[in-house]
Formats: structure tokens, sequence, C-alpha cells
């Protein structure tokens, strides 16, 4: 049976993963930031924010992401980047909370550091601040 041809009750007996929307204006980080919810761990910082009302939509999660010329050059910044989107992939489309809009930072330990830690502290942020769902 292809996807396209499910009814809506088979639907809704799957598990649906989120859509991950990119955050690209600079308002909504200013607004998440302003929310002063995050959690700094040594491979990134998590800013966690509600979702606002009028954008809400259930199998959505935003993130954005953010590197500093402190985490190093142009090259170093974008790999930071890419290796925080593969994190963001792995872990959140699975666990993260729906109807919440994220930040993430990258830290000059964030290029140096083992994937699989930096994997351990996105998943410790996101408990810390209470935007983990365990899926069974």
């Amino acid at each position: 049976m292809s996807h396209k041809s499910r009814t809506a009750s088979q639907k809704s007996d799957v598990q649906v993963r989120p859509v991950i929307e990119r955050l690209k204006v600079r308002s909504d980080f200013l607004r998440i930031a302003a929310d002063r919810r995050n959690w700094a761990a040594p491979g990134l910082v998590l800013q966690v924010s509600e979702t606002p009302k009028n954008i809400y939509d259930r199998d959505t999660i935003r993130i954005g992401y953010t590197a500093s010329r402190k985490v190093g050059n142009s090259v170093k910044r974008n790999r930071a980047r890419r290796r925080l989107r593969n994190v963001v992939e792995k872990v959140m489309t699975i666990n993260a909370s729906r109807g919440k809009d994220f930040v993430i930072i990258a830290r000059k330990n964030t290029i140096r550091r083992p994937f699989s830690d930096l994997i351990i502290d996105l998943e410790t942020a996101l408990k810390k601040l209470d935007a983990w769902e365990k899926k069974a």
C-alpha cells in the first residue's frame, strides 16, 4: 500500500514525524532569547520558547541555528551548524515537544566534540527544559 492511499484512520495509527521548519527572522530569535529558558551544555546552548498561537502547528518543530564568530571563521561556523543540524535530525524529530520553538547556539567545542556527546548534550538540554517527549 502506498503512503498516498492511506485513509485518515490509518494515518492516526502511524506515528508522524514532525516537520522541521527553520527560523530565519531575527525577531523570532530575539523572542526566544527574551523568554530566558536556556540550557548550556559543553557542545551547545539550547533556548526554548512556546510557539506563538497564531502560527502553531501540532506536527511542526521550528528550529533556528546560530554560531557566532567566537566559534571560528566561516568554515568552522558552517561546520558547527551542519553538525548541529545532524544532531537535531537524530534527536528532535523523535523526542522533542511539539508547540515549541528552539534556537541552538554553537559553542567553540561543537566542532571538536564527538558526535555521540553532542547527542547526549541535546538530549540533556531537552530534558532540563521540559521539552522532552519520550516516544514508545
